[in-house]
Parts: C-alpha cells; sequence; structure tokens
C-alpha cells in the first residue's frame, strides 16, 4: 500500500484528530491515501463515523500498544 501523506495526530484528543484528517484529505487528489495516526481511543468510533459522513474510504485500522492507525483513501 503506497501511502500518500501521514499525519500524527498522538496525543491529541476529539475532535482534532478528525479535523485535522479532514484538512489532510482536502490537500489530496482522489484516490490517494492517507494514513493517520492516534492515541485517542475514541478515534476507532470517530473516524468510522467520519468516513460514513464524508465518503472517503476507511480501508484499514489497527491498533499497536497506545497507537491507532488509520489509511483513509480520498474520495
Amino acid at each position: 500500500m503506497n501511502i500518500d501523506k501521514e499525519l500524527d495526530t498522538r496525543g491529541l484528543n476529539c475532535p482534532l484528530p478528525i479535523l485535522k484528517a479532514k484538512k489532510a484529505l482536502a490537500e489530496l487528489a482522489s484516490g490517494q491515501l492517507l494514513r493517520v495516526v492516534s492515541t485517542d481511543q475514541g478515534a476507532v468510533r470517530d473516524f468510522q463515523a467520519f468516513a460514513k459522513q464524508t465518503g472517503n474510504e476507511l480501508m484499514t485500522m489497527d491498533a499497536a500498544g497506545p497507537d491507532y492507525s488509520f489509511v483513509f483513501k480520498r474520495r
């Protein structure tokens, strides 16, 4: 998987990871991939809802230690 942009939101709480992801996705072309890393436990639920509301595809979601990693495909 070729990630086009990475966003580190570790240490930030809702709604900042979502707001930063929204801005980063707006800078990408359709079909490009964004990886977001977060430590906010609520990010799992938040990013699932964000994907449904915006039409951007949540391709993967992983947890490794305190970090959660999400990969979005720009619509």
